[in-house]
């Protein structure tokens, strides 16, 4: 949108000839900034209700720079995921007071919003050790984005009692995330146990036969405890963005209830 077009529409709602919420509209379409090699959706949230993220993973470091420091002209914080050590080194030394997570493979390049402290926790349970990963990729997306994320870890079904334990815990969350292998079966365990949404995330990790995830997908797909939400392989993002998405709806559920009753 060009300054003069910006500027048409805000005398248009300054008049009344346009409302806000069909300005918002407007404004949600925006075009993207065109780098050349990338486009940069500057208004995803207004849309998505989550910024865009930068998916490290196959680029160019340099070119990865170039759109980290193109994003950080016009937002608080970028949040890059899959980055290599590589990446990772390049961006620390670009920005010195990023925050990497080597597990994770993430990197925040400025502030991440502080987490409001009437917010119930979302948990990011992980059945073993070597679910680490996706489990940790999770809950920094979740804490990039300003959303109370804590990680229960090592209480998979092999010792059931390890997660019984947690049940105060679970049963007081806003939403779960839990990553598991295997046989994948924790999920469907932590689902008969809570009522708040579970959002399942299949690992890698396995023996033989657990075919790279495919077992714990399938395992999760064809869960006996109904509404798990599944999302892919070792996907501790996606898991992170369908939370927030449940998240940003109920909110804005509460919030037009609560003014349907000031009515």
């Amino acid at each position: 949108m060009k300054a003069e077009e910006l500027n048409k529409l805000l005398r248009d709602v300054k008049s009344g000839r346009l409302s806000t919420d069909e300005a918002a509209k407007r404004l949600a379409q925006l075009p993207y900034a065109e780098l050349g090699f990338a486009k940069f959706d500057h208004h995803r949230t207004l849309r998505c209700g989550m910024g865009e993220v930068v998916f490290a993973a196959g680029k160019r470091t340099d070119d990865l720079l170039a759109i980290v420091a193109h994003a950080r002209k016009h937002h608080p914080m970028v949040l890059c995921t899959r980055a290599n050590a590589r990446q990772a080194s390049a961006l620390l030394e670009a920005w010195p007071g990023a925050h990497h997570h080597p597990r994770a493979r993430t990197v925040r390049v400025g502030p991440a919003p502080k987490p409001d402290p009437k917010q119930r926790p979302v948990f990011v349970v992980s059945a073993g050790t070597s679910d680490a990963g996706p489990a940790e990729e999770a809950r920094e997306t979740l804490a990039a984005f300003g959303v109370r994320a804590e990680g229960i870890h090592d209480v998979g079904v092999a010792g059931l009692h390890r997660l019984l334990d947690q049940m105060d815990r679970l049963r007081g969350a806003a939403a779960l995330i839990v990553v598991a292998g295997m046989e994948g079966a924790l999920p469907s365990v932590v689902g008969g146990l809570v009522a708040c949404p579970v959002v399942a995330v299949p690992t890698s990790v396995g023996y033989g036969a657990s075919f790279g995830g495919v077992a714990a997908l399938l395992a999760m797909l064809n869960s006996c405890a109904a509404g798990i939400t599944v999302v892919n392989i070792d996907n501790g993002f996606g898991a992170a963005a369908a939370v927030m998405r449940m998240l940003n709806g109920s909110a804005k559920h509460s919030a037009k209830r609560a003014a349907r009753h000031k009515r």
